[in-house]
């Protein structure tokens, strides 16, 4: 049987043979009986797309969808993914671990304690364990405890209890290549974020066959969806990705394996980094970002270490942003949020005012926002094709359009 897609290639083709046409009547009836069946499925993406789809757009910073859009719908499932493309994301973010059994899957604690159900399941009572992670002991229910067919048990809620919980219990955890599929069958192209998160304590827990590191199955995934190229090539283009990690040893590391561009996260001033247990000063030496920069195309600092705060008031930017820049680096802060209890007094409550600060003042090439969509609004109604006033309406009327059908 010919895949779909294929088949509607053909049609527009006029190309099709009694034999094809046979498989094309056969694929509608399976979608046919599939979609009555009302239960959803997660189809990895096809290995032939004959789209043409709207390319990523390179002209103004990187709108980055941390977690998907979590800040409506949980983090790091399909729907947070599915509305963050919806809203204009040119990256979909994402975090990745592993499961007891060595499959790669999204999501962003070691433990499943806060963003999962996790304890409404009696039989996995006796999983909780005690662990040291980054140099701290942790107690809860660690994913590298869990199979993955355990793993798909159990439904994600939203961290923050300020945030709308009408979602609460009702998507699951997603696998790496499910998240992949999710970007590759948008209808513009889509980049993704993933972030080898925690390798340190994942090589310590899951053991994968021939002596296969944690590093190496990330890279072999990417590989074979076709992921590929340097930054802006035309492999790349077609397919975006950053790779990120607060590991520095991991970026050194797989960039034997490919030329895939990677940012090399930093987090708080007080915390080292995981894996070489370095100062925050010592890793944005000018020193140290002339080295970097052999392994990376840029930076992602906590946004509070490039403009310090105090009092919940900013203070004097730091020069982090520009010695980034004469080193030849891109910097994606993160994180972006709406809401006021993570909006400095200086924007007056006003997330607008906060990313006006940050992309014209500050000059950052990307932002990780929980918003997908404020972001976009923002870049959209302030982008150079809307100065006139007639263009800025226009922009307004379709922006506004869907909700008056």
């Amino acid at each position: 049987m010919i895949p779909l897609r294929r088949a509607l290639f053909l049609l527009r083709q006029k190309a099709f043979t009694p034999q094809s046409l046979l498989g094309f009547s056969l694929a509608v009836f399976l979608l046919f009986v599939i979609g009555c069946t009302a239960r959803p499925i997660y189809p990895l993406p096809s290995q032939d797309d004959y789209r043409i789809r709207q390319p990523l757009q390179t002209f103004r910073p990187y709108n980055i969808a941390h977690r998907g859009a979590n800040g409506v719908i949980p983090e790091e499932t399909r729907p947070a993914y599915l509305k963050a493309i919806e809203d204009g994301a040119d990256f979909i973010e994402t975090d990745i671990l592993s499961s007891k059994d060595g499959v790669l899957i999204c999501f962003h604690d070691v433990t499943l304690d806060n963003t999962t159900d996790i304890a409404k399941y009696k039989k996995f009572e006796n999983r909780k364990r005690t662990y040291e992670v980054e140099g701290v002991n942790r107690t809860g229910f660690f994913t590298v405890d869990f199979t993955i067919e355990e793993l798909k048990l159990l439904r994600v809620n939203q961290r923050y209890s300020f945030r709308d919980k009408q979602y609460n219990g009702k998507f699951g955890i997603i696998t790496f290549e499910e998240f992949i599929s999710i970007a590759l069958d948008a209808d513009r192209v889509v980049g993704i974020y993933p972030e080898i998160k925690n390798p340190v304590f994942i090589n310590q827990h899951v053991k994968w066959p021939n002596g296969k590191r944690f590093e190496d199955i990330f890279v072999k995934t990417l590989q074979k969806y076709g992921y590929k190229g340097s930054y802006l090539s035309k492999d790349w283009l077609k397919q975006p990705v950053f790779i990120q990690s607060f590991a520095p040893t991991s970026l050194v590391y797989i960039s034997n394996q490919t030329d895939l561009p990677k940012v090399f996260l930093i987090d708080d001033v007080t915390v080292s980094t995981q894996d070489t247990n370095q100062s925050y000063w010592e890793i944005t030496s000018d020193k140290y970002l002339n080295y970097i920069k052999n392994y990376v195309v840029g930076i992602g600092p906590w946004k509070d270490t490039i403009v310090p705060v105090a009092k919940n008031y900013l203070e004097e930017p730091s020069d982090l942003v520009a010695r980034a820049h004469a080193h030849n680096l891109q910097v994606h802060p993160y994180t972006y949020r709406n809401e006021n209890q993570f909006l400095h007094f200086n924007f007056s409550q006003d997330p607008y005012k906060e990313y006006d600060y940050w992309i014209n003042k500050i000059g950052v090439d990307g932002l990780f926002t929980d918003f997908t969509g404020s972001l976009h609004n923002f870049q959209e109604w302030t982008s150079s094709d809307t100065k006139t006033e007639s263009n800025i309406l226009h922009k307004i009327a379709l922006l506004v359009s869907p909700y008056n059908n």
